[in-house]
């Protein structure tokens, strides 16, 4: 007798596993929506959710509110620029950490490998301390180096460390991804070096910069950069949607994903492409924000499985979800005082990290 399912049963089995699929989208979308409403009305000064809602509704064309003055400024200038970019540097930096996990096809992977954050950190580090020296003293005037000189030397760091990577993991026309992982660890190790020795010759003041711009703050949030880097940061989420085929079969390997008909080294350029440009306009922004792209990817993959069609939009929602639970933290817990949120990103994921090497030792990873 044979034991194949018949077509309807499995027509059944993968109907329903779609449905639980979409059902986690959709749990994480609403948590995400009541979170984003939570966190626009909690701080030192707070707005109930009904009068945030009242005051996002009367923005609508044709909509008209009674809305408090004062509770519309705070929001509309202070409150959403800051949600908006914890939205966007979490969707951004998990779906850098699917598309490394997949490329690597290691749950361990996080785009710290390629080095692109550590580009970034170099480059932030020489403008804050050697910046005064080098650079024109119109462009080091107090409120030009952190709006505009900072980041944009953050993010020219970040693109020169991936094309260094990209360059040096080229092999015979290809793109060798141990090659390019040896190229990262390299490049981070240099750069731990180089941002050491910017820490001895640093004053207090450049310090005490050095050290909050690696720990991570979304402090800087206005909408001026929330309109450069939103829609890059949307149109890499995007475009990684386009390689989810093409990962999920990278992940059966590249003579089999190359059998199926995959542009195995372009999927590879694309992949890397969209991590830096993702990981390097968030860091350049939000200074260093760790384990996001490690923990969300991964937590999505335990919850729906490993197919990228549901891995990358999920971890999208997860990783936005995850970055405003913890900006809310970072404002709250030691008023009026501010948390890094790379300290509570890092006391999250490095538990997560920790407890996924002993999971995969004990089941015998290699």
């Amino acid at each position: 007798m044979s034991t194949a399912p018949c077509p309807a049963s499995a027509a059944a089995t993968h109907g329903a596993r779609r449905l639980s699929r979409s059902t986690l989208l959709l749990l994480l979308g609403g948590l995400l929506a009541a979170t984003v409403v939570l966190a626009v009305g909690h701080g030192a000064y707070r707005i109930p959710p009904s009068a945030v809602l009242a005051i996002l509704l009367d923005a609508l064309p044709g909509l008209d509110f009674a809305v408090d003055a004062q509770q519309a400024t705070v929001l509309a200038s202070i409150r959403l620029p800051r949600v908006v970019l914890a939205v966007l540097t979490g969707a951004g930096l998990a779906v850098a950490g699917a598309l490394m996990q997949g490329l690597f096809r290691n749950p361990l992977a996080d785009p710290a490998l390629i080095g692109v954050s550590a580009g970034a950190a170099l480059a932030a580090a020489g403008v804050i301390v050697l910046g005064g020296v080098l650079l024109p003293a119109g462009l080091v005037a107090d409120g030009w180096l952190a709006a505009f000189v900072l980041p944009a030397a953050a993010f020219a760091g970040s693109l020169a460390a991936t094309v260094l990577v990209y360059r040096i993991g080229m092999l015979h026309g290809t793109l060798s991804l141990p090659m390019t992982l040896l190229a990262g660890i390299a490049i981070n190790a240099l750069v731990g070096a180089s941002i050491g020795l910017l820490l001895f010759i640093a004053s207090d003041e450049q310090l005490r910069a050095l050290t909050f711009w690696n720990l991570g703050s979304l402090a800087s949030a206005h909408w001026v950069a929330l309109a450069v880097v939103g829609p890059l940061v949307l149109g890499v989420v995007l475009a990684a949607l386009a390689l989810a085929r093409p990962l999920n079969a990278l992940s059966l390997g590249e003579a089999r994903a190359t059998h199926l008909g995959v542009d195995v080294v372009r999927t590879k350029r694309r992949a890397i492409v969209l991590t830096a440009l993702a990981t390097g306009a968030l860091v350049a922004l939000t200074g260093v924000i760790g384990f996001i792209g490690l923990v969300a990817p991964h937590l999505v993959r335990l919850l729906a499985g490993p197919d990228h069609r549901i891995v990358i939009p999920g971890s999208a929602l997860l990783g936005a979800l995850l970055v405003v639970l913890a900006d809310v933290a970072a404002r709250t817990l030691v008023t009026p005082a501010e948390l890094p949120i790379g300290i509570l990103t890092a006391a999250l994921g490095a538990p997560f990290f920790l407890f996924l090497l002993l999971h995969h030792k004990h089941k015998g990873y290699r």
